[in-house]
């Protein structure tokens, strides 16, 4: 059986992921699709709208044949380390390629910057260097010095979010020598960050995320920009759990971590450098909301994404011995969900999988899911007491999602 990969969040699913999926099969002639999903946690430093679980019954719903978890380790990390992990677990897996949205869609594109970045790698390192010590961010240098290099339109834009992980995902092909064949579809409609609706039927999870925690009656705004099991999952956990999930909910977390905390004792945390210790136990003594929170410590030189996920690797109690791995390759696969396609892909492939296969957290152990379970811990804490104990069990008691045919 021919497989294509695919890698998300899907927070939550909408129809923009649907038209990716559709073309990802389409445009690869696969038989399934198997996709490699965050988990609780994502690569912005921000909870997930709704638990893994959830966002895997919308993946299987919409078309999705095998969903496994993208560990901590690499979800909540830059794109290069995301896309290694991504890769990697796609790879073992037997895809024979994988399929990503990209502001570009032309791979030709991405090939030839990549062939010039490696050409000019010595320049390129330098000129980032030298915008990081302008006080520029990370990201921001990044795109500055591949404009100083060479302004060609033949080139990517390697500004633009979905692009970048898309070179990064081709490299981190490269570089494992894996058999995926890349292939990127141009994304419809919606920016990656618009907050407002530019289309009656596409619209970026940004802005699907920003009607749902608006007015109560907002909710029916977004059901003709996702699949109407999309939007039963989301009525449902609702619902169930009471709330959805957003950086407000653990806030007060954040601010007891820090403020219990010496500056010696955040400096372990991972991605808390140069300092920035001392600002935020500062803001977060004055701080009222995550909202303001992050406004106070937000600077030029650091991303509100890179500050979420400093905030992120604090509330989790995650050091960086646990993070500094030398292994940029995920150690296993975690199966979160499968379709009755994607179970007959296993029992056909399972002695060809190159990690091990865990449907079970008792039958394997392995410090990268034990960083998992403890993320999953804290992200129940987002919850009233029975909506934490209700996610808890399914955390550590429930199998893999078995879709049927009927469902």
């Amino acid at each position: 059986m021919k497989a294509v990969g695919v890698v998300v969040e899907y927070n939550p699913f909408h129809n923009g992921h649907l038209f990716h999926l559709q073309q990802a099969k389409e445009q690869s002639g696969a038989d399934i699709a198997i996709a490699v999903m965050s988990g609780n946690f994502l690569q912005r430093g921000e909870p997930a709208l709704v638990s893994k679980w959830t966002r895997t019954n919308m993946a299987l719903s919409a078309g999705v044949d095998l969903v496994f978890e993208l560990p901590y380790r690499f979800a909540t990390q830059h794109a290069e380390t995301f896309a290694e992990g991504a890769v990697s677990i796609l790879t073992a897996a037997g895809c024979n390629s994988l399929f990503f949205g990209s502001e570009s869609g032309d791979l030709d594109a991405f090939d030839r910057t990549i062939n010039f970045l490696e050409k000019n790698n010595e320049k390129f390192q330098e000129q980032i260097k030298f915008y990081t010590g302008e006080g520029f961010s990370y990201p921001k240098s990044i795109a500055l010095s591949f404009q100083s290099l060479s302004p060609s339109e033949t080139f990517i834009d390697i500004s633009s979010p979905n692009n970048i992980l898309g070179l990064h995902y081709i490299q981190a092909i490269l570089r494992q020598n894996s058999k995926m064949r890349p292939g990127t579809i141009t994304r419809k409609n919606a920016g990656y960050h618009d907050e407002h609706f530019s289309s009656a039927t596409i619209a970026s999870a940004t802005s699907i995320r920003k009607a749902l925690f608006g007015a109560p009656g907002e909710m029916d705004s977004i059901r003709q920009l996702v699949p109407g099991t999309t939007y039963e999952q989301l009525l449902r956990y609702k619902e169930v759990y009471g709330e959805f999930h957003s950086w407000e909910n653990y806030w007060p977390l954040l601010k007891y971590k820090l403020l219990q905390s010496s500056p010696a004792e955040i400096r372990e945390f991972y991605e808390v450098e140069e300092g920035l210790e001392n600002r935020l136990l500062s803001a977060a003594s004055e701080a009222g909301s995550f909202h303001h929170f992050m406004e106070a410590i937000k600077t030029k030189r650091y991303t509100w994404t890179r500050l979420q996920r400093v905030c992120l690797h604090i509330l989790t109690n995650t050091k960086k011995a646990e993070m500094k791995n030398t292994q940029n390759t995920a150690n296993y696969l975690r199966l979160l969900g499968a379709t009755e396609k994607g179970r007959a892909y296993l029992n056909s492939e399972k002695k060809k999988l190159s990690l091990p296969l865990i449907s079970k957290l008792s039958a394997f152990s392995d410090p990268d899911l034990q960083l998992d379970i403890r993320a999953s811990k804290i992200f129940a804490l987002g919850l009233t007491d029975a909506g934490q104990e209700r996610l808890l069990a399914e955390e550590f008691s429930r199998p893999p999602i078995m879709l049927t045919g009927n469902e």
